[in-house]
């Protein structure tokens, strides 16, 4: 949750977690939204969607709704405009020479002036579980490129991997 509460301002609102999987980030932003606030949860995945909804039924009362939608946050989602977006752990399976326009499609579903985090580990070396990997360096270049604003550090810890994650947000 530290890496993205800075860029939750208010309470309340519509927010979308695109590549949620099992919703760790999901479950994150209902917490910081509060009983008024609904989360859509998109991932392609639809085992991960299902062990989230599973979870999410026995969530603490004072969280946002969380809804699931099974898609590709690389194309178009039916979703209403949101106030505010995360796409954490994910942007690095997308191919470089189509980030800026992934990045910059995620962001026209965003209300005019509102947030879009994004969650990504700070390394230079490709793996297979990260086969894109987006610096905050990289990434600075990278908002530019899809039409967004400077990117804003929110926060870094270590990876229990390697290296360190960081989280950023630019407004759309």
């Amino acid at each position: 949750m530290s890496l993205i509460s800075k860029a939750v301002a208010t309470r309340g609102g519509t927010w979308a977690d695109f590549g949620a999987g099992t919703g760790t980030f999901s479950r994150a932003l209902a917490s910081l939204l509060g009983p008024h606030g609904v989360v859509y949860a998109v991932d392609r995945d639809r085992a991960a969607l299902r062990h989230l909804e599973d979870s999410a039924r026995g969530a603490p009362a004072g969280m946002a709704e969380i809804r699931t939608r099974v898609g590709d946050f690389a194309s178009p989602v039916e979703l209403p405009e949101l106030d505010g977006a995360v796409i954490a752990n994910a942007l690095h399976y997308i191919p470089y020479e189509h980030q800026p326009t992934v990045l910059a499609g995620v962001a026209t579903r965003v209300q005019v002036g509102g947030p879009l985090v994004v969650v990504e580990y700070d390394r230079r070396a490709a793996n297979r579980w990260v086969p894109y990997p987006i610096t905050f360096v990289a990434f600075r270049t990278l908002a530019r490129d899809a039409g967004l604003s400077e990117p804003v550090l929110l926060a870094t810890r270590p990876s229990r991997y390697t290296g360190s994650i960081y989280s950023t947000v630019v407004r759309c």
